[in-house]
């Protein structure tokens, strides 16, 4: 996982993160911060080693702790935050060591993470898009009746 920690340690991840953090602080809903990204990394690697799929665990890591990294950029510049966070992520990932295929499998991943993909049950964006879901404690959450989610689109029971 040495990859991971140089992730975590890049100075454009930690700018990014704490650029979020600093932007969500008074933000009621749920937030986007490390809390949430390793929620996200554990849930996907539960999923991916119940579904006996082949993704590395330093893969499935990487993939979770950028998927929001481009927060800041939607909220700063309107720009849908998986399509800025596939971009910042492609240039972290290759500064710690990824390869081409590697980086164009996350970013895919990140870029697709919000959309449903039907069919593709054991895609890398289709897993994270589960556990981004899943990783939502709708049902314990202060702030649920402000929330714009749909109902059926809420997290209501534990499951990971």
């Amino acid at each position: 996982m040495e990859r991971i920690n140089q992730i975590m340690e890049h100075p454009l991840y930690l700018y990014h993160l704490q650029k979020i953090e600093e932007v969500e602080q008074e933000r009621i809903f749920c937030k986007h911060g490390i809390e949430h990204a390793l929620d996200v990394a554990r849930i996907m690697y539960i999923q991916i080693l119940e579904q006996h799929l082949s993704y590395q665990k330093d893969i499935i890591y990487a993939t979770a702790l950028l998927h929001d990294i481009g927060r800041y950029e939607q909220y700063e510049k309107q720009i849908p935050h998986n399509d800025a966070g596939a971009g910042i992520a492609a240039g972290i990932l290759k500064e710690c060591g990824y390869n081409i295929e590697e980086i164009a499998g996350i970013t895919e991943a990140i870029r697709w993470h919000r959309k449903k993909c039907d069919g593709e049950q054991d895609s890398l964006k289709e897993v994270l898009y589960q556990a981004d879901k899943l990783s939502r404690n709708c049902f314990a959450c202060k702030a649920q009746k402000e929330c714009y989610w749909k109902t059926g689109k809420r997290n209501q029971v534990i499951l990971y």
